[in-house]
């Protein structure tokens, strides 16, 4: 059982998210390091964490998180993602520990949706391949290949925030726009906007002249999307729009949903006429060589997974990114938890003392904390409680008018583990007490 009984404070941050990130947490009282240079391999990022015994850790899309750090690193409570992405993290290994794992779904919309339409109207007036012509000598002036977006059948794949910015973007350049989604929330706000649902991947890309992807790593139902765009599927692009479809393809999203080589073969066959892709299936680490899997295919353009990679949005990642942090260092919040994707959990204020549970989500383990409450003669004022079951893990919030002391929370241990026959009944407990939290 992990426990802090005190306001978490001890933070590592690599990746390099923006440095305004350092800045606030350490207003806040947080004792921040953060390690400059390549991202860390595991064996160091283990020995990092171990060193600063950090409670906390900020990092962004790269560095995997795995089972193995977290069962080395016992007094971290938090992996804060400073991106959208939930791929690099073992989120069982997490939910099994008592590792909340947070990201930031807001902050970077705006710049991977505009990157998206310039890729759009770039592909569309075949823009790449000009350039590299005129700097090689080549006057080629013609409409051939090039086309106007407005009137053209966009089809989104993946209405989530990011998703419906596009499309609306999309719309208002003229486009027509069709989307598939697995979730019944996304298919009811995509049908209010005025888009047009489509239940078939392949019939969406087969009635669009242009497909941009806005995927999840798992889909509404929990399963994995890796691999959701087979060859099948590629070469279905604009196949009921006729010959003067553009048939372009931007993924902008995740790089598993499908093997480069059926990107390169939709391409060779002219099914794809050209495609623009930020994310791969293997990407190196700062300063490593890459191998572009579409080198020598100048219809496929490439860029180096810059879609949140503005001097607007990573600042404003490091703001919602710190707030996210400190709420839950302090109070025991949770915002963006990837567990429960929008969801927000709290108690309506953080006094005198605030009890954070990650448990089992088993009966028994709810009636444990409580009993450890009432045999300590503390009075629950308030609480919150939810179930993660697709992770076989609850987080309760506790506002209590006095602390707990620890061999009062070990029993609550001791009786979860008696209750279920479970010896992870109880994964991790935080206690903050108003009066410990450091002010700026």
């Amino acid at each position: 059982m992990r426990l802090a009984l005190e306001p978490l404070r001890r933070v590592l941050v690599v990746e390099n998210p923006h440095p305004s990130l350092d800045e606030r947490l350490r207003a806040a009282g947080m004792e921040v390091v953060r390690h400059d240079g390549a991202a860390p391999e595991e064996d160091e990022l283990i020995a990092l964490l171990r060193r600063h015994d950090a409670q906390v850790l900020c990092k962004r899309s790269r560095v995997p998180v795995g089972r193995r750090v977290i069962e080395a690193a016992p007094s971290l409570f938090l992996v804060q993602l400073c991106s959208i992405g939930t791929d690099s993290v073992d989120l069982q290994a997490a939910a099994d520990h008592g590792v909340i794992v947070c990201n930031d779904p807001v902050s970077n919309g705006r710049s991977v949706v505009e990157l998206a339409l310039g890729q759009l109207l770039a592909l569309a007036r075949r823009l790449y391949e000009t350039d590299r012509a005129c700097r090689d000598g080549t006057w080629d002036k013609t409409a051939a290949g090039r086309y106007e977006l407005r009137g053209k059948v966009l089809g989104v794949l993946g209405l989530g925030r990011i998703g419906r910015a596009t499309a609306r973007a999309a719309e208002a350049l003229g486009m027509r726009v069709r989307f598939h989604d697995t979730a019944e929330v996304a298919r009811e706000v995509g049908i209010e906007l005025g888009f047009e649902p489509v239940d078939d991947i392949e019939a969406l890309f087969a009635g669009s002249d242009c497909v941009t992807v806005h995927l999840s790593s798992h889909d509404a139902q929990g399963r994995s999307n890796a691999g959701i765009l087979t060859r099948e599927r590629l070469m279905a692009l604009g196949r009921d729009r006729g010959p003067g479809s553009p048939r372009l393809f931007v993924n902008l999203s995740r790089g598993f949903l499908f093997d480069p080589d059926d990107l390169l073969a939709a391409v060779r066959a002219g099914a794809i006429r050209r495609a623009a892709v930020d994310v791969y299936p293997s990407e190196p680490r700062g300063g490593e060589a890459w191998a572009n899997p579409y080198a020598g295919e100048p219809r496929v353009a490439v860029t180096p997974h810059i879609g949140a990679s503005t001097l607007e949005a990573q600042p404003r990642i490091a703001r919602r990114v710190a707030a996210t942090v400190l709420g839950f260092a302090r109070e025991g919040r949770l915002r963006d938890c990837v567990f429960a994707p929008r969801l927000t959990l709290a108690p309506s204020r953080p006094e005198p003392v605030v009890l954070a549970v990650c448990h089992a989500a088993l009966p028994g383990t709810k009636a444990a904390v409580d009993e450890a409450i009432y045999r300590a003669g503390a009075s629950n004022l308030e609480s919150a409680h939810l179930d993660f079951d697709a992770r076989g893990m609850a987080y309760e919030v506790v506002r209590l008018d006095r602390p707990l002391e620890r061999s009062a929370i070990e029993a609550m241990a001791a009786e979860a583990r008696r209750r279920t026959g479970r010896p992870d009944a109880i994964r991790s407990v935080r206690q903050v007490a108003a009066a410990a939290i450091p002010r700026p």
